[in-house]
Formats: structure tokens, sequence, C-alpha cells
């Protein structure tokens, strides 16, 4: 075996096995964080976990799936996925099979199972973001060039907004943005559509009521300590009670229905409660590794399809994962986005598990490819 087959395969079982430790980790947290909610509420302590681990194992068949299938079939469908995943977020607005939680209708019922169709539909966006501008990559540095890709993003991004899901649409509007730079785009077309969207946020919280009560909840969470800023409290109390090393995992009090939405969004909150500053670092460099492991797989691809692909998957993670790390610690106002791997959410962690499987595909396909001619092949 070649030198370079074995230091594919050392990358591939490095991968594999910072992906199992983080999904591994995640379902002991939300066990731990759901347990008494999850008997309150549904009479089973095991409720949220086991589905969890069904999202798990739906997420390990999706990686190894993917992991051997050629990703630039991707390339050849990727008019059909985003179209697809474009329908799935119209559908959640269709009575008897939208599901609405907390006035947010932002899942699917389908033959007894819940998706959230807006998890897929920031994967499908990468795969055709990546599959346009390899194809086109002289015209991403025009207007006209960009418009495809403007035009399906701005699609994804209302219906998201719709929900609505402002965490996620902004997560979306960000890999959008960091994607087209990657694929080309000038400096002048990055600035010209970047300040119109850091204005329109502003904007989209000062329309809606809640938004905008949420913004001041940030500000001053104590304004109001029994209503939008009684979550943001509950998680500050949560970190602060787990100082440098917590106060022992299963021992959380915050999750005795005191933090709303312990074991999805605010889980992080557990976390640093629990196993403390020190734990949390240690997680979070487990999941910056693997994220380094992407664009390395990124750097050294066969072509400008797969560097894009590896690329995209790796801003999702990356930025998901420190938006959440700034919302539960009021970095920023309070918003609705999981932890990537981590957080409770079949839908979520079995289509991050999948794209990881993608990537690995990439890193097989790459292996024996001199990186001075992917260089060039980049530029």
């Amino acid at each position: 075996m070649s030198t370079t087959k074995l230091k594919c395969n050392k990358n591939i079982i490095v991968i594999v096995l910072l992906v199992l430790i983080l999904v591994g980790f995640g379902c002991l947290m939300v066990y731990s964080a759901s347990f008494y909610s999850a008997e309150y509420h549904y009479e089973n302590k095991y409720f949220f976990l086991f589905k969890q681990i069904f999202g798990v194992i739906l997420g390990i068949v999706a990686m190894f799936f993917f992991s051997f299938v050629d990703y630039h079939l991707l390339k050849k469908y990727k008019y059909w996925i985003v179209a697809i995943s474009i329908i799935l977020l119209v559908l959640v607005f269709v009575p008897g099979l939208g599901m609405e939680s907390y006035g947010a209708k932002r899942w699917i019922s389908l033959f007894g199972f819940s998706i959230q169709p807006s998890e897929i539909a920031k994967f499908a966006l990468v795969i055709f973001i990546a599959g346009f501008l390899s194809e086109n990559h002289e015209k991403a540095k025009t207007l006209k060039g960009l418009f495809p890709v403007l035009i399906v993003a701005g699609v994804i991004c209302l219906l998201t907004m719709l929900e609505p899901s402002m965490s996620v649409t902004m997560c979306i509007g960000f890999v959008t943005l960091f994607m087209l730079i990657i694929g080309g785009m000038s400096k002048k077309h990055t600035l010209m559509f970047s300040m119109p969207a850091a204005a329109i946020v502003p904007l989209l919280i000062v329309l809606e009521p809640y938004r905008l009560k949420r913004l001041m909840a940030f500000i001053d969470p104590w304004a109001s300590p029994q209503g939008e800023g009684f979550q943001l409290i509950q998680s500050l109390y949560s970190l602060g009670s787990g100082g440098w090393f917590g106060v022992g995992l299963f021992n959380s009090r915050q999750k005795y229905l005191f933090l709303p939405f312990a074991e999805s969004d605010f889980i992080l909150s557990i976390i640093g409660e629990e196993i403390g500053f020190f734990g949390v670092c240690v997680l979070m460099c487990v999941c910056f590794a693997l994220i380094f492991k992407l664009i390395q797989i990124a750097l050294n691809a066969k072509d400008r399809f797969g560097a894009m692909l590896a690329c995209g998957v790796a801003f999702i993670i990356g930025i998901q994962t420190l938006l959440n790390i700034a919302v539960v610690t009021g970095s920023i106002p309070p918003t609705g986005l999981p932890l990537p791997f981590i957080s409770s959410g079949g839908t979520s962690v079995s289509v991050f598990m999948a794209g990881i499987g993608v990537c690995l595909n990439v890193l097989k396909q790459s292996q024996g490819q001199d990186y001075k001619i992917i260089k060039k092949k980049l530029k």
C-alpha cells in the first residue's frame, strides 16, 4: 500500500472517530439534559435519547453510503436536489403536513416521522453553489453570473425566514457569502452584497415585535427576567454554576424545567454546567479539529467541485457552532440554532453526518493527487 493511500486511510479513520466522539457525547448530553423534562412531559425519560439514537443510526448509514457514492453525481443532480429542498420548505406551510411548535412552522410530518427541511436546505444549497460555480467559475466574477446562485439562495432564505427562523436564515446567508467568495466573487461584489445584507438584519428585527423583544432582552435581560430575558438569564446561571470543571455529569440543576430547550438549542449551557469551562473547551477543540480536517480535504481535492463541497460543509459546521456559542453566552440576541452533532434533532444529526460522508468521498478520490497541481486548479 502506497504512503499516500495510508495517509488517506488514516485521515478517514480520524474524521470518522471525531464524528463518532461528537455524536456519542451528544447522545449522552441529550439524555442528561432531557431525562427530567421527558419524564414530566412524555412519561418516558428516554424519549429524546431514543429519537437522538435513531437519528445517529440514520446518520451513520448516510455517512457510509455517501462516502462510497461518487460525489460528482451530486453535481449532475444539483438542480433536482435544490428543487426538492425548496419543495420541502414549502410543504412546511401546508395544513396537515406542516407542524407548528411555539409559533414556528419548521417541521413536516411524513409517515409518522418529523423532518426539518431547513436542515436539508442548507446542504442542498451548498451542493448547488459548488456545482454551479465549479462549472461557471469565470461567470462568478460578473454580476449576471451570480444571479442564479443569488436567486436560489434568496428563495431558500425567504422561505426559512417565513417559518420563522432568523438564525437558520443567517447561517444560510453567511454560508452563501463565504462560498461565493471562495468561488471567485470579486471584492466589489462582496461589498455590494454584504452591506445591504447587514442593513437588512436590524430592519427584520424591528419589523417583528418578538424579535425586537429578544433584542431588548439581549441588551438587558434583567428588564424582563420572567419574560423574554428568562432563557438567557437561565443559560448564564447554568454556565456560571459550572465554573472551571463543572458540577459533575448528570448533576445540572437548570435542566429541571428552568432552562427552556435544554436538550436542543441550549444544550451547550447544560454541558458547561456539568463539565465546566474546561470541558467545553475540549469539546470545541474536537469540533474545530473536524473542521480543520474538512478544510484539508478541500485543499487537496482533485477538482474545484470537491474543494467547494468540503469547504461548504466546513462552513456550515463552523458558522452554526459559533452562532450557537454566541447565543448561549449572550453574545448575540437569543435565537434557535442547534449545536452540530450534539443538540437533540434527528434531521440535524443525520444530515450533518451525510455531509461528512460526502467529504470522505472527496478525500478518497483525491488520494494520489499532487498538492501543487490542485492549488493551480483552484486559482
